[in-house]
């Protein structure tokens, strides 16, 4: 899988993106501190709202910059993105009020917003081939992972000699570091965009691709069996670990590692995986997974086992949601390669994006709210019930005889 750093221009790319991601990982260790800062026992609250804060970006602005930027040089725009990142991370220390967070968070996702999608399309340029182009994205899940799982390790070992205030610093110098490398970087060129249509259209646009594709469609299904899992992964991690097993702030961190390391496992073998067998046999596959994971959660919480049991059960489980979640993001990108001809392919990244993140708008409250008001069973159930229809919806518009490159195909 490492030969692919081999290609300068990738692995040039590929830094930048972990170095980015690295600050983002400290951000959010020091968005948490900062918050709890400023708003005490609400905090919670706070953290909740900047992330929705952050879902409305990904969701409502991304397909808006792209159409309105669809003309600009790749390197201008990953660069600026990068630069406006930077700037908001450095104005974050010194916000007095909780209202400053939320514009400035806005502000900060509407550029990752921007830089992502930008990022995952330039990628098939550089990477044409698709042996190499499906071990690329393999290693882009891995460091999503590690990120997850590093990223607060290495913020509280920083915690330790310096004010959580300097972690701000080391977002800044993930993002500053990134555009350096984009900078520095030869990029392909990539086709530009027609103007003939008007901005409403061309905002759409990828939206009506993905629409008009049956594997496609099947993704966009597909998403919201991963946003099922990871809204009661994320939200309900920290009340099974504290107050259904009595486990303490390392016990949560234990447990999303279990998650990770199942997504770790699953991107680590994905290449070989999808040598042998069909991107939608494996997509599907880790749809079952996930939906069995989280029936699995349901009838865990139903038992009230005794603490061991139910932490092995939870770990377990966990692992299992992780390795799920990851045999769909992993070839997700195949998809979006295949089924694009270059000119679209911006705007059909930023359009999976942009509707993969609105699946959470719909999860993150169920898990939630159902958690809160109804109890921690139910709230697994719903998510087993949302992933395992989304499952069979994405068989039914996804069908077998459906060819994957579609574009090649032609």
């Amino acid at each position: 899988m490492l030969d692919v750093l081999r290609d300068r221009v990738f692995g040039r790319l590929f830094t930048a993106q972990v170095v980015a991601l690295v600050g983002t990982g400290l951000l959010t260790v020091a968005l948490g501190l900062l918050a709890y800062d400023l708003a005490g026992g609400s905090a919670g609250a706070v953290l909740g709202t900047a992330l929705a804060i952050k879902m409305v970006a990904y969701v409502g602005v991304a397909p808006v910059i792209a159409a309105v930027t669809d003309r600009v040089p790749r390197r201008v725009l990953l660069v600026s993105a990068d630069v406006v990142r930077a700037v908001m991370a450095l104005a974050l220390p010194f916000v007095d009020q909780v209202w400053q967070i939320y514009v400035l968070i806005f502000v900060l996702q509407a550029a990752s917003a921007t830089f992502t999608p930008a990022f995952q399309s330039l990628i098939p340029s550089v990477l044409p081939r698709e042996a190499d182009y499906t071990r690329a994205l393999s290693l882009s899940r891995l460091a999503y992972d590690l990120e997850a799982v590093c990223s607060p390790l290495l913020a509280a070992v920083a915690l330790t000699v310096i004010n959580y205030h300097a972690l701000f610093l080391g977002t800044v110098a993930g993002f500053v570091g990134s555009a350096a490398l984009v900078l520095t970087t030869a990029l392909p060129p990539v086709p530009s965009a027609e103007r003939r249509a008007p901005l409403t259209a061309r905002i759409v646009a990828g939206a009506r691709v993905m629409a008009r594709r049956p594997v496609l469609r099947g993704l966009l299904a597909l998403n919201l069996v991963v946003a099922a899992a990871t809204a009661l992964v994320l939200v309900n991690t920290v009340v099974y670990v504290r107050d259904l097993l009595g486990g303490t702030d390392t016990g949560v961190a234990v447990a999303l590692g279990a998650y990770g390391a199942g997504s770790m496992l699953v991107a680590l073998g994905t290449p070989r995986l999808l040598t042998d067998i069909a991107d939608r046999a494996v997509m599907l596959a880790g749809a079952a997974v996930v939906a069995t994971g989280l029936a699995g959660t349901t009838l865990l919480l139903t038992a009230e086992p005794g603490r061991w049991l139910g932490w092995a059960g939870l770990l377990g489980l966990w692992a299992m949601l992780g390795a799920g979640t990851s045999l769909i993001n992993t070839p997700a990108a195949r998809l979006l390669r295949y089924q694009t001809a270059e000119e679209d392919r911006a705007a059909v990244f930023t359009a999976q994006f942009s509707l993969s993140h609105a699946g959470f708008l719909l999860t993150y409250p169920l898990a939630g709210w159902v958690g809160t008001g109804v109890g921690q069973v139910a709230a697994a159930a719903v998510s087993a019930v949302v992933a395992t229809l989304a499952a069979i919806t994405a068989a039914r518009l996804w069908p077998a005889r459906e060819p994957t490159a579609l574009v090649a195909a032609r």
